[in-house]
C-alpha cells in the first residue's frame, strides 16, 4: 500500500464527494492518510476525521499564512487537540516569504513558539517553508527540533535545503510537483535523497500531478508521485511503496 503523508481531506472542495474520494483512494491502494491542520478550524476538522476513520491520522498546528490571527487562547485549544486520539504530528508550521500573508517577524516568532510546543508535546513537526530557507533552518536548529524530528512537506527547495534538512534528521516529502515539466532541478534532487528519508504526498486538493494537472487533486493520485520516484531511482513502484510506507509509519508512529 501507499500512505498519503500530507493531504487536506477537510477542504471544502471535497464536501460533495468526500467519502467517495476516500473510497477511490483505498481502491487505488492508498491504505492510510495524514490530514493536516492549518489553523484552529482545520485542526478541529482533521481530528474529527481521524476519530471517524481508523485509516486517517491528523496533525494540528497553525500555518505561516494564518499565524497573524493567533490569539491568546489558541495554544490552549491546540494542546487539547494535540492529545486527541489520532493526532500524530504538529503542523503544518513554518515560514512563507513568497506570499507574506503574515508579517515575517510574526511568522518567525510564531514558528519558534510552535516548535517549542511540539517539543513539549513530543510530536514530530510538519514543516512548510518557501523562500525562507536560512531562517527556517536557523530556527529549527536553535529550537532543537531534531529532538522530535519531522518532515519538510512538499519539498521544492534547492540542494542546500535538502542537505540541511537531512542533516537535521528530517525526512523530505515529495508531491506531484516532481511530475511537472519544468521541475527538472527538483527531479535531480529526488535522485540524491536516500529512499529511507523519502515520503510521498499529494497536498490535495492542491498540486495535482501529471496527468491530472490543473484539476482537483486527491489522495488516489499519490501513486503518480510514487511512480515518478521509482522511475528516477530506477527501481520498482513496489519498492517505493514499501520504503515510503515504512518511513511514514516510523516518523509518525503509525501502527
Amino acid at each position: 500500500m501507499l500512505i498519503d503523508s500530507h493531504c487536506h481531506i477537510d477542504d471544502a472542495r471535497f464536501d460533495a464527494d468526500r467519502e467517495a474520494m476516500l473510497q477511490r483512494a483505498r481502491d487505488a491502494g492508498i491504505g492510510h492518510f495524514v490530514t493536516i491542520g492549518c489553523d484552529l478550524e482545520t485542526s478541529r476538522a482533521a481530528v474529527e476525521l481521524a476519530q471517524k476513520h481508523p485509516f486517517i491520522s491528523a496533525t494540528v498546528g497553525v500555518h505561516p499564512h494564518e499565524v497573524k490571527h493567533i490569539q491568546d487562547n489558541w495554544y490552549d485549544e491546540v494542546r487539547t487537540l494535540a492529545i486527541s486520539k489520532g493526532v500524530i504530528a504538529y503542523g503544518e508550521i513554518g515560514l512563507d516569504y513568497h506570499y507574506d500573508h503574515s508579517p515575517r517577524e510574526v511568522q518567525r516568532h510564531r514558528f519558534r513558539e510552535q516548535v517549542r510546543l511540539a517539543r513539549e508535546l513530543r510530536l514530530p513537526i510538519v514543516v512548510h517553508t518557501r523562500e525562507a530557507q536560512e531562517d527556517t533552518i536557523k530556527i529549527l536548529k536553535e529550537e532543537k527540533a531534531g529532538e522530535m524530528g519531522g518532515v519538510f512537506h512538499c519539498f521544492s527547495g534547492d540542494t542546500w535545503l535538502a542537505k540541511d534538512a537531512l542533516d537535521l534528521g528530517f525526512y523530505l516529502s515529495f508531491s506531484g510537483v516532481i511530475t511537472f515539466q519544468n521541475a527538472t532541478m527538483l527531479r535531480d534532487i529526488v535522485k540524491t535523497v536516500p529512499l529511507d528519508r523519502t515520503l510521498v504526498e499529494t497536498d490535495s486538493p492542491y498540486l495535482a500531478p501529471v496527468p491530472h494537472r490543473g484539476k482537483r487533486n486527491e489522495p488516489a493520485y499519490v501513486r503518480h508521485v510514487a511512480e515518478k520516484i521509482a522511475e528516477l531511482h530506477g527501481i520498482t513502484v513496489r519498492e517505493v511503496e514499501e520504503v515510503t510506507t515504512q518511513n511514514t509509519k516510523l516518523l509518525f508512529r503509525i501502527k
